[in-house]
């Protein structure tokens, strides 16, 4: 009988290798997808490559649009410039030496009436120097206490406000308004500066800036020697709309669907996405460089960057925003996988909330009728959270970076308070009976 028992041991061990075998074949079968999933897969990848080549056309183009379409947006971006001192000295330099040409210096004191002198002299000898020196200093004086009043900060917005239609004319083609494009730069005109500084003058003593005609002068808000490229692309980026990132968004989510490996193939697009825009935003900060250094030596460097900030600004958060929520779905779509390390992650997070359960269990704390129901109805709820939060999203009026963090972390709260409710009670503490 031992003898027959042998070999009996020997083929069951055998049979266990081969089933093991067998299982192991299979699995690695189920790995490898057939050619057509291999074909549909390549597609996939080819549409999401698309999709994140679009994704920095998308957000400039959602950033042109808000530019374009939206009025208060467009003077919400331009309004700090009036408080910016770079921008306030560029201001005040242009706004002097615009009233300079137009002071006849040699007839100054002597249309100047008799009562009248002495308050002038007494401004003009407090700065010293030469007549022409100590007058320029008095007009850049009254012209930078105009920049910096209130005052320049309600005419500032109200003149971009009035000119947000003449702005984007200038930027699609059309020459015409206070804002506008002559020798490759986007001007706009001062007027309403220079005739406060010529009252601040008279108000001062200087009778003779009654008798300055009315002054147009330019201050640059954009200059450069492609301006008539980039007003092709503006205007090809307005025409594009809000379109062109709701496009790239669905070549990727496309993609992914067509990919065998579903959960890889949306890791990689929500990463890619997360680069794409990273790129754009070196890229916008290497323009900057490159632009200020072709500025020509009349246009005041320091004053051109503040305004191209404020003009990027809301590129930039946009840039900012995308990468956090290519960060963000990278990182949920991975923590639902399979993996070792992300198993090893859900671990901890159920196990951290089963032990706040069972003390809770403890403590006599019961959630009554509604843990079974949320037990029941857990990927129901699990879905329907996922959901509020995409929509709250989109429905969020220009998210930020911080919005999607936000989101993310109110997510991951309701999930927890969903799984510990769903949490059965410890075998310790269920009712007897």
């Amino acid at each position: 009988m031992p003898q027959d028992d042998q070999p009996q041991d020997g083929g069951q061990d055998e049979l266990a290798a081969l089933r093991a075998r067998v299982a192991a074949l299979e699995a690695d079968a189920a790995g490898r997808p057939p050619h057509r999933h291999r074909t549909r897969s390549f597609v996939g990848a080819v549409l999401i490559v698309l999709g994140c080549l679009l994704a920095p056309l998308g957000i400039v183009a959602s950033w042109t649009s808000d530019i374009v379409g939206d009025t208060d947006r467009y003077v919400t971006t331009v309004a700090p410039l009036a408080s910016d001192p770079d921008v306030q000295a560029a201001v005040a330099n242009r706004v002097t030496g615009a009233v300079m040409e137009h002071i006849d210096l040699p007839a100054l004191l002597e249309d100047v009436a008799p009562d009248q002198r002495p308050l002038l002299e007494k401004a003009l000898g407090k700065l010293g120097g030469s007549l022409e020196g100590a007058l320029s200093s008095f007009v850049r004086e009254k012209a930078q206490d105009v920049v910096a009043s209130d005052a320049f900060e309600t005419v500032w917005t109200d003149a971009n406000r009035a000119i947000h239609t003449s702005f984007v004319r200038a930027l699609t083609g059309s020459d015409e308004g206070a804002v506008r494009i002559s020798n490759d730069a986007v001007t706009l005109d001062l007027a309403p500066v220079i005739e406060q500084v010529k009252q601040r003058l008279v108000q001062s003593g200087l009778g003779l800036a009654q008798k300055i005609p009315e002054i147009h002068t330019d201050f640059t808000l954009v200059q450069s020697k492609d301006i008539g490229r980039v007003k092709t692309g503006f205007r090809l980026l307005e025409l594009a709309g809000a379109w062109l990132p709701v496009l790239a968004v669905l070549l990727a989510a496309g993609g992914v669907l067509l990919c065998a490996r579903r959960r890889r193939a949306l890791v990689a697009a929500a990463l890619g996405f997360a680069a794409a825009a990273l790129v754009l935003g070196i890229a916008l900060t290497v323009f900057r460089t490159v632009y200020l250094g072709a500025l020509p030596d009349t246009v005041s460097q320091a004053a051109a960057g503040s305004v191209y900030d404020a003009m990027v600004h809301l590129l930039r958060l946009s840039v900012r925003t995308v990468v956090v929520l290519g960060v963000v779905l990278a990182l949920a779509a991975w923590l639902s996988g399979p993996g070792r390390r992300a198993g090893a992650a859900r671990a901890l997070w159920g196990s951290g909330i089963t032990a706040t359960r069972a003390t809770a269990d403890r403590l006599g704390l019961r959630t009554g009728p509604v843990g079974p129901f949320v037990r029941r109805h857990r990927t129901w709820i699990t879905w329907i959270l996922v959901a509020a939060a995409v929509v709250a999203y989109v429905l969020w009026p220009h998210p930020t970076g911080w919005v999607v963090v936000g989101f993310a972390l109110a997510l991951l709260l309701a999930l927890a308070v969903a799984q510990f409710l769903a949490e059965e009670p410890q075998a310790a503490d269920r009712p007897r009976g």
